[in-house]
């Protein structure tokens, strides 16, 4: 069944700038092989891996979001796995200058060969979900907004993405629902406009699957 799935922790990072008509928001296409959501428009992410425990931050989460997220698998770790899956995803890097401390975790080799130390100081935690039971893949979901000013180097620049998401461009934020977007990609979106828009959150939304009966709430 399902349903008895196991629910892997992930991050998903929705990056923004403003362009000529108003703030705009980079999504690529899954491939239509893909047992996940096929063929869906999506904000770069993925699974944490047990590497990401442990990556050094040249600059942690802001306190507020740290706050959030807690649990397991920490703060640190759904951080470096945000800027992981971004820089895999769309060959951009969320980081800065500096060397690292330590020996290169496995999966961090190109992102280190940058001269770069992955920065978590321009993500901000937005929204919270568990994939419902019947899907083929759960994840429990951590969406951080970002802009592309804390990309190191060219925002257009996708020459170093992997193949995980085709068509990656920036589209402005009043066009994208005329992709084919997954249902919980169309609320993440309602609630980034109004951020985007200068309104605030009373709280993170959180759409909770975990039990036997879905609940939405808010963390403080």
């Amino acid at each position: 069944m399902t349903a008895d799935l196991p629910i892997r922790p992930a991050a998903t990072v929705i990056l923004t700038r403003q362009g000529a008509s108003g703030p705009e928001v980079l999504m690529g296409q899954r491939g239509a092989g893909a047992v996940f959501m096929p063929s869906k428009y999506v904000f770069p992410g993925g699974a944490v891996d047990a590497t990401d425990a442990g990556v050094p931050l040249a600059a942690p989460l802001p306190d507020a979001c740290t706050a959030r997220l807690t649990g397991e698998p920490g703060a640190e770790t759904l951080a470096a796995a945000a800027i992981r899956e971004v820089f895999e995803e769309t060959g951009l890097a969320l980081g800065r200058c500096g060397s690292w401390p330590g020996a290169i975790p496995a999966g961090w080799e190109s992102f280190a060969a940058r001269g770069l130390v992955p920065c978590a100081a321009g993500l901000r935690f937005v929204f919270r979900a568990i994939t419902p039971p019947g899907r083929p893949r759960r994840f429990d979901a951590r969406f951080f907004l970002a802009d592309a000013a804390s990309v190191a180097g060219d925002a257009t620049d996708f020459s170093a993405a992997t193949d995980e998401l085709s068509h990656l461009h920036w589209i402005a934020l009043a066009e994208v629902r005329n992709l084919d977007l997954p249902f919980i990609t169309e609320v993440v979106l309602s609630e980034i406009a109004l951020l985007l828009a200068g309104g605030d959150q009373p709280g993170v939304p959180f759409f909770d699957n975990s039990g036997p009966r879905p609940t939405f709430r808010r963390i403080p």
